[in-house]
Formats: structure tokens, C-alpha cells, sequence
């Protein structure tokens, strides 16, 4: 690095008595009695010497004028003899008015050089040029005014322009500009050069660049109206107001002869007349010839000093100040493509690029009935522009808005103060653009209101432009009044938050039955809380599918455009809607999880002893025949067969997510989220790329999860459970073959009951005796599975009378406590034995109360009311005795997941859906997606089987 290193110097580094060699892109001394030249790249000799030779950089060679010829010629070569003096280069001067002549005719050099004074009577009208070297014809103000070249009092000079001083002369400019987001105000060299002229000649002779130069300055001036300054805006609305006489241009009231369009009135409501009073004569498609897909805008365009430059097509970019390829570009006004781009540009990139300021007047092309070429003008909505000192185009009340017509891009010419040929102090850069095009509500044909141009402009401070950065943004933005959609929307948010609240009400009452309870008391008020956010996410979740699939739908499948996507800040509501949907349903989630985690259940084992075995007797030395063991196996089985089975979906969840993430990002319906007219699923690498539409990507997604989980649901209802594995109605059959039933109970009163009672009488036999039992009963040579005679229904949900709840607490009490009291247990014996024994007690409990022994504990079977399956609720309080209704559809499955798949699909969209709209990355949102089912399965199985064997005395060791 050493090796390769070099100095940075610049010009400016080098100082008076030191050139740039580029060759060496370092500064070298320059030679004797010479100094750096103007550029910095050479030498050049000092005042009093002539150059007798040069070969650029410090190749110069000087010497001294004699005392007699001090001046050096304008070319630097000769000496000369100066009689009026010399300038602080060593050259000589005349005074003004007067040319200077160092050669003759033939070019021969004169010894004196001769000061000729430019002949201005009536004959030649002359004067001196700019630079002294030549006399021309006088500016035809002077003529008209003086008829001479000179401008004397009272006549006024302004501008290198002459006028004649009399009554009704615009007033005198002010010729500053306010640049308020630095709170500065400078005076400009441009406009201290060119105001006043600009509206004498304006005023006086409707001289056109003239007035469009005036106009200009205005412009720059941000547009800026006050009743009590002569700026350049108040100088324009003077000349405006005085010249009513001279007519208006295309019948338009604002466009005066000879006068730039800058204004559109300051009449109250004025700008929502303009925008919504007519329609834009032609409509759009979104799929049709070009001139109906396609926006045509066009700009006139003018440079700051008032010459008309050309007609300008907006498809070139030239609004874009961010690079960008022309097919990109083109993007930009191809009808319902919403487009966004925006950069960081440096400021000295600006000032090379935007030396010159260009002014463009908008308007957007149409096709008329006569086959004529029109021109409709687009208003410009200044956010910068200031009324009386106070900001008017802020707010979203079009009635208090200032439309105006004329805007540029980049002014670095205002902000030159004493010197044009100085680098600016300030720039002012157009930082936001954005095209605003609002349908017109209730169109079938694509009918459009006029296009409005937003512009913000933001001033800078030139520091050090190499460093300094703006950032820059242009925009094509479509919208429509949605306060329909809105209404719409609150309507069916009020009315299902309605039957919200019911069917809350109904489940609070429902749970109220099968806890036996009738108090509204505190947990009361608690569950319905509970309930109510379930259902009410269940009514933002619809709402936000629904509106998501409509705008989908209707947006991207219509031809001719009658609705228009809702603007980003106009989704905020949605956004809102989503985010209550998911908060709701994820406690609606952890409360489910809660109820299943804290369920009673019990297996009641029917196996009874068979035979009696030889038994030693502890301490006293003899045998004693007891009934044989029952094994223990049996339960332990399906224990674990109930502990695998609690997380088994209705579908496969790692398949759901990878099918949602292939459509979307393999088949491309993620493209059916940008906010464009194309409905197709593929995007050329070179095409632009519109922004997202949240309402789309929720829309798409959502679809694609529903349609994708009901084909899920479909496949495995109608072929997988029915040919290859149905896990629900293999347990209940295991149970059958087992000889023990399942008791649980979700609430304090109700429940589900598993019948699996063997119609063999025991399960507790060997492989042949087994498979003769199957044999039996498949050729219908034993009874029915049923709980009751001849029947074959198995499952059961139960509601149990309160005195049966109170027997099964006081064993249960003793199954779960670690320390019973004496007068239960006996004193001597260890947890296990207690633990034992009321396992037995239980057991023996449940299968005499399923076998009717407790007559003031019975029940009763029968069926569910079609209302009651419909609610969710029993109608019937057990008060005497327990009612188990008949189940055909294995409800018991409502504690475990299988039994809520609506709500556990509805939580992984909804997550899903919250991660992409916070992230934009449907990957992400997959992959969270699928860790949390993973997370939320594992809790739910590890704690499940905590719960499993806590209340069925089952080892935890034994369920694996």
C-alpha cells in the first residue's frame, strides 16, 4: 500500500505562485514573475510582462514591458502603451461606451492603443459590447425610450433594459428569496438582475419570455403569495390583475394573454372544484389498446429565463431524478400500476446534472371526438407554497388548498447571492413527486376525476456538496373514496360483533349448565370474556378474508376499472383489523390449551380376576390364595395411545405450509399481490416492479391457506381415514379390544364417555384366544359393542348430577393427594399403596356407576335435541340423574386437537399473516409459522402428559 500511495491535491491546493500539473496530478512550482492561471493548470505571467514563449504547464518564459509600454495586450504576446490606464491584469482599459483597439485593419500592432468611442446618435444607434471589443446596435429599449443609447434620469435602467419613468409602473421588486425550512432569506443575484426588468418589459410591452421569465421567479419563489411584498409572485399578481383587459387563453380564466398559467384562483372550495366538478373525457382499461392502458402525460417546458424549450413526453423520465432502466420508466404511467421510486442523490451530482433550472407546465393528452389531439392541464399542489406566511396546502381539505400549474425540479440559480458565475448557497430539489389519480366512485368504464401533482421541495444548505445527500422520491399513485367500503365494513363488523356477543352469551350460559353452577360471580364474567374473544376473532378474521379476496377478485379481474386499491395509508384499518384477529384468537388459543390441560380423565379397566393364585403372607409364614392380579399392561397401552393421539390434526401441518410457500413463491401467486393490473403469475427480470398491497398478500395467502387446508381436510375425511388410518375411531376400537373405557370430564359436570367394554368378557388372553374373539365377532356370532343392548354406540357425551360429581371428588382427592388423613388411609402405609388403593376405589366407582349399581347416582341414555347439537348446550339440568347422550361424530375429540382444527387453522393464518405484513417475506412468515405449531405441540403434549398421568395414575415413566 506503501508502494502505490500517491498524494491528494487539488487545484485550489496549489495557491498564486503555483500550477496543476496533471501529468503528475500534483501542484509544481510556476516560473519567475509568472502566476497561476484562471483554469489552475498552467502558468501565466504576471502584470508588466509579456510571454516570449509557452508550452503550457510552467513552460513560459516572460519578460518585462519597458517603462514607456507598461500594458500587455489582451493575448498576453506584446507590450503596449495603455493612455486611460490599466486594469489589475496589466491590461489595457477604456472607460465605458468606448471600445479598445490594439491593431489596425491589417492586424499590424499598434505602439498606442486607441480607446474608440461607439457612435450612439440617430444614425448608428451603437454602443460597446459586453466584453468592450466591439460596438453593436443599442438594446431597442434605449431607442424606443431615449432615442440614443444611454439611459438617463428620470428614465429608469434596469436589467440592461431601459424604461421610461412614469405613473402606473409595476412597483419596485423585492428581489429576495425566502427559503423557509432554513429560515433564510438572501438576496438573489438572478432575480436582482432580472426582476425588474422582467415586469417592466412584461407590463410595458407583453414582452412573452419576458413574462414567462417573470413567472419563473415566482415559481422559484415557491409560489408564495403576501398582500404586502413586491416579491416576484407580487409583482406577477400585479401585472395579472391590471391586464384583464387583454383577454384569456382557451377560455380558461386563469391563462392571460402573454402571461404563464400560475394560479387557479385563491377563491375558497375553488381546488375541489377543479379536481371533482369534471371528469376527465376519456376512460381507462386495464386491458386494451395502448391509449387506453396508458396515462399520456406531456410537459411544456421553459428555461428560467422565459425561452420555450420543447414539448416533453413524461415516459422519458425526465420527473425521475433517481437512474432507472427506460422499461421501468415506461412502467410509470401504464394505468392502475402503482409506482414508487426513490434514492439518495449527492449534491454535487445535482449541481452538475441541474446547473440550469427547467420549468415544466403538465398536462395529460387525450384523444377528442374529432379525432384532435387535446390536452387536459394537471394542477400542481405545492406543499411548500405559503399564503400570507402561513402554509395553505398542508392539511387533506382540498377547499383550503392553493392549486398552481408551473413547478421545476431542481433551482440552483435563486441561491446565488452577488455573483452568477458562483456555485449557488443554497439549492432547492423537488424531494417528493407523486401523481395522484382518483377514480371516479360508482364508474363501470374507468371514468377518472383530473390528476393532481404533489410536490414537496426541500432546501439545502451547500456545505460541502461531495458529502451532502438528498433523498428523492417520485411516485404514481391510484385511489378511490372508500368510505363506502368503509361503511360497508362497520356495518358487518356491527352486526356480526353482534351475534357475537350472543352466541358468547350462549356459550357463558352453556358452560354455566355443565359447570352446575347458576351464580354469576367474578370467573363467570371471566369466561365470557373469554368466549367473546374467540367468536369476535372469528368476525375480524371473516371481515379481513373477505375483503382481502374481494379487492383480489374484483381488482384484478376486471377489464374496464370500476374500483381502485385502497391507498397504504388507507390499509391502516385493515392492518388494525388483522392484528385484533390475531391477539383475540391467540388467547382464544392459550385458553383452550389451558382447558385441555387440566381435563379429569380415567381409565376404567373391566378385566376382573380370573381364577385365584397362592399368596405368601408377609411375617406369617404362610400362603393364603388370592384372586389373580389383573395386568396393568392393558392401560398403560392405552394410556399411551391417548397420550400420542392429542396433538393428531385433521391435516398435515408441515405439508400445509410448504403447499401455501410452493404456490406462492414457486408457482408465482405472490405476484398477484402487487399493485398493478396484471393478473399474471410471472414477472420478467426487467419489468418493473410494483409495491406490495398488504389487503393483496393477506387476500392471496389467506385463500391459498383455506383452500389448500379444505383439500387437506377433504383428502383425509374421504380417502385417508376411511383406506388407510383413522386414529379417532382406531382408539375407540382399541379401547373395545382393551376392556377398559375412557371417563373424562371437560367440565365440572359434563363430559365424554368412551365405552370399550369387551363383548368377551376379558382382554387379559393370548394371541389365539384374541383372534378367535375378532373371528366372533366379525361373523356378528357375539353382542353388540354398545352400551346399551343391541346397539353399537360407544361414545357418549355425558352431563352428571352434582352428587355424582361430589363421590367422584372425594376419591379422586384421595388418587391426587400425597398425604391422606388417618381416618381415610391407614397411618402406615406409603404414597404408593394409598395412590393404589384409591385407583382401585375409582375404578371400582365408575364401572358400578356405568353398571347402574348406585341407584341414587343412575343415569339415563338418550338423544340430543337438534337445538341442542346446534348450541353446544344441554337443556336438561342432571339433578337426580346423570344424562349421557348418544355421540355418532366421536365428540370427545374436542379435547384434543383434532376436535379444533377451525381454531388452530384460523391461529396459523392469522400468525402467518401477522409475520409477512410486519416482515413482507412469505419464507419468514413459513418458517415462523411451522416453529411455533412445533412449539405449541410440544407444550401441548409434554404438559398433556403430565396432566395424563396425574389424573390417571399411570407412571410417566410408561408413556412414551
Amino acid at each position: 500500500a506503501r508502494g502505490f500511495s500517491v498524494p491528494l491535491q487539488r487545484p485550489a491546493d496549489c495557491g498564486a505562485d503555483r500550477y496543476f500539473d496533471s501529468s503528475r496530478l500534483a501542484c509544481a512550482p510556476c516560473g519567475a514573475h509568472q502566476r497561476q492561471s484562471a483554469g489552475g493548470g498552467s502558468c501565466v505571467c504576471e502584470p508588466g510582462y509579456r510571454m516570449v514563449s509557452s508550452n503550457g504547464g510552467f513552460s513560459v518564459t516572460c519578460e518585462k514591458c519597458p517603462e514607456n509600454m507598461s500594458g500587455v495586450t489582451q493575448d498576453g504576446w506584446n507590450c503596449i502603451t495603455c493612455p486611460k490606464g490599466l486594469t489589475s491584469k496589466g491590461n489595457c482599459k477604456c472607460p465605458n461606451n468606448e471600445i479598445l483597439v490594439e491593431r489596425s485593419i491589417d492586424g499590424i500592432l499598434l505602439s498606442e492603443a486607441l480607446c474608440i468611442h461607439c457612435n450612439g446618435s440617430e444614425q448608428s444607434f451603437s454602443a460597446s459590447d459586453a466584453s468592450g471589443s466591439r460596438c453593436v446596435r443599442c438594446e431597442k429599449t434605449f431607442i424606443q425610450v431615449s432615442k440614443s443609447c444611454d439611459c438617463n434620469s428620470p428614465n429608469i435602467l434596469t436589467g440592461g433594459l431601459c424604461f421610461l419613468a412614469r405613473e402606473g409602473l409595476p412597483p419596485k421588486g423585492v428581489a429576495t428569496v425566502r427559503f423557509a425550512q432554513l429560515g433564510i432569506t438572501l438576496t438573489s443575484a438572478w432575480f436582482l438582475k432580472n426582476l425588474q426588468s422582467s415586469a417592466f418589459a412584461c407590463w410595458l410591452s407583453s414582452n412573452l419570455t419576458a413574462c414567462q421569465a417573470l413567472g419563473n421567479m415566482c415559481v422559484m419563489n415557491m409560489n408564495s403569495l403576501s398582500s404586502s411584498s413586491t416579491d416576484a409572485c407580487g409583482l406577477f399578481q400585479y401585472i395579472f390583475v391590471s391586464t384583464a383587459r387583454v383577454g384569456i387563453v382557451h377560455s380558461i380564466p386563469y391563462w392571460r394573454h402573454n402571461l404563464p398559467w400560475l394560479y387557479y384562483g385563491d377563491q375558497p372550495g375553488l381546488a375541489s372544484q377543479v379536481l371533482e366538478k369534471n371528469h376527465f373525457p376519456t376512460t381507462f382499461t386495464f386491458k386494451g389498446t395502448d391509449k387506453d392502458v396508458k396515462l399520456q402525460f406531456i410537459a411544456a417546458s421553459f428555461d428560467a429565463a422565459g425561452n420555450f424549450l420543447k414539448w416533453q413526453n413524461l415516459e422519458g423520465g425526465i420527473l425521475q431524478l433517481c437512474p432507472d432502466t427506460q422499461t421501468k420508466l415506461n412502467a410509470a404511467f401504464a394505468f392502475g400500476t402503482t409506482y414508487q421510486q426513490s434514492c439518495k442523490i449527492s449534491v454535487s451530482k445535482i449541481l452538475l446534472d441541474f446547473a440550469n433550472p427547467v420549468f415544466y407546465d403538465l398536462f395529460l393528452e387525450y384523444n377528442g371526438g374529432n379525432g384532435q389531439q387535446h390536452l387536459w392541464a394537471v394542477p400542481v399542489l405545492n406543499l411548500n407554497l405559503q399564503y400570507n406566511e402561513k402554509s395553505v396546502n398542508q392539511g387533506s381539505n382540498m377547499n383550503n388548498w392553493l392549486l398552481t400549474r408551473r413547478f421545476f425540479l431542481v433551482d440552483a440559480l435563486s441561491g446565488k447571492e452577488n455573483d452568477l458565475g458562483k456555485p449557488p448557497r443554497v439549492i432547492r430539489i423537488a424531494s417528493k413527486i407523486t401523481i395522484s389519480i382518483r377514480l371516479v366512485s360508482h364508474t363501470q368504464r374507468g371514468t377518472i376525476y383530473p390528476p393532481l401533482i404533489t410536490v414537496a421541495y426541500t432546501d439545502v444548505l451547500i456545505q460541502n456538496p461531495e458529502t451532502q445527500s438528498v433523498m428523492v422520491s417520485f411516485a404514481v399513485s391510484y385511489e378511490m373514496n372508500q368510505s363506502e367500503a368503509q361503511i360497508q365494513t362497520d356495518i358487518a363488523l356491527g352486526v356480526l360483533g353482534g351475534l357475537a356477543v350472543l352466541w358468547a352469551l350462549l356459550k357463558t350460559a352453556g358452560w354455566k349448565r355443565r359447570t352446575g353452577s347458576s351464580i354469576i360471580d367474578l370467573q363467570t364474567v371471566f369466561k365470557f370474556l373469554l368466549f367473546y374473544a374467540g367468536d369476535l376473532a372469528n368476525v375480524f378474521f371473516i371481515i379481513s378474508v373477505g375483503t382481502g379476496i374481494y379487492w383480489l377478485v374484483f381488482f384484478k379481474a376486471q377489464q374496464f376499472v370500476s374500483v381502485l386499491l385502497p391507498l397504504p395509508s388507507q390499509e391502516e384499518d385493515f392492518v388494525t383489523y388483522i392484528a385484533c384477529a390475531f391477539s383475540l384468537k391467540a388467547l382464544q388459543f392459550l385458553h383452550l390449551l389451558v382447558s385441555q390441560l387440566s381435563i379429569d380423565i380415567f381409565f376404567i379397566d373391566w378385566e376382573r380376576p380370573k381364577g385365584k393364585v397362592l399368596k405368601a403372607v408377609e411375617g406369617e409364614g404362610v400362603t393364603k390364595s388370592a384372586a389373580a392380579p389383573v395386568s396393568i399392561w392393558r392401560t398403560y397401552f392405552i394410556a399411551n395411545e391417548w397420550n400420542e393421539i392429542q396433538t393428531v390434526r385433521k391435516i398435515n401441518p408441515l405439508f400445509q405450509v410448504l403447499a401455501v410457500l410452493f404456490f406462492l413463491e414457486v408457482v408465482g401467486f405472490s405476484n398477484l399481490a402487487l399493485m398493478d393490473a396484471s393478473s399474471s403469475l410471472t414477472r420478467s427480470s426487467e419489468s418493473y416492479v410494483a409495491p406490495w398491497s398488504r389487503i393483496l398478500r393477506f387476500g392471496v395467502s389467506a385463500a391459498l391457506w383455506v383452500a389448500i387446508a379444505i383439500l387437506q381436510v377433504i383428502f383425509f375425511a374421504v380417502f385417508y381415514e376411511r383406506f388407510v388410518e383413522d386414529k379417532i375411531s382406531q382408539f375407540v376400537d382399541l379401547c373395545c379390544v382393551s376392556n377398559i373405557s375412557v371417563f373424562l370430564l371437560s367440565h365440572n359436570c359434563f363430559g365424554h364417555y368412551i365405552h370399550g367394554r369387551s363383548v368377551h368378557g376379558h382382554a387379559d388372553t393370548n394371541m389365539e384366544e384374541m383372534n378367535m374373539n375378532l373371528k366372533r365377532e366379525a361373523e356378528n356370532l357375539c353382542s353388540q359393542r354398545g352400551l346399551l343392548p343391541n346397539t353399537d354406540g360407544q361414545t357418549f357425551q355425558i352431563s352428571i348430577s352434582r352428587k355424582m360429581r361430589l363421590h367422584y371428588d372425594w376419591i379422586h382427592e384421595t388418587l391426587t393427594r400425597k398425604r391422606g388423613p388417618a381416618r381415610l388411609l391407614d397411618s402406615s402405609a406409603n404414597t404408593f399403596e394409598q395412590s393404589t388403593r384409591a385407583y382401585n376405589a375409582m375404578n371400582k366407582f365408575l364401572s358400578s356407576f356405568i353398571d347402574h349399581v348406585h341407584k341414587e347416582m343412575d343415569y339415563i341414555v338418550k338423544d340430543k335435541l337438534l337445538l341442542e347439537r346446534i348450541l353446544g348446550m344441554e337443556f336438561m339440568e342432571p339433578i337426580e340423574k346423570s344424562l349421557f347422550y348418544n355421540d355418532e361424530g366421536h365428540s370427545f375429540s374436542d379435547v384434543l386437537y383434532y376436535g379444533n382444527e377451525t381454531t388452530l387453522l384460523i391461529f396459523d393464518i392469522l400468525f402467518f399473516s401477522v409475520v409477512d405484513l410486519a416482515s413482507q417475506s412469505f419464507v419468514l412468515a413459513a418458517i415462523l409459522t411451522y416453529l411455533q405449531q412445533e412449539i405449541f405441540r410440544f407444550i401441548r403434549n409434554t404438559l398433556g402428559q403430565k396432566n395424563l398421568a396425574s389424573k390417571t395414575l399411570v407412571d410417566q415413566r410408561f408413556l412414551i
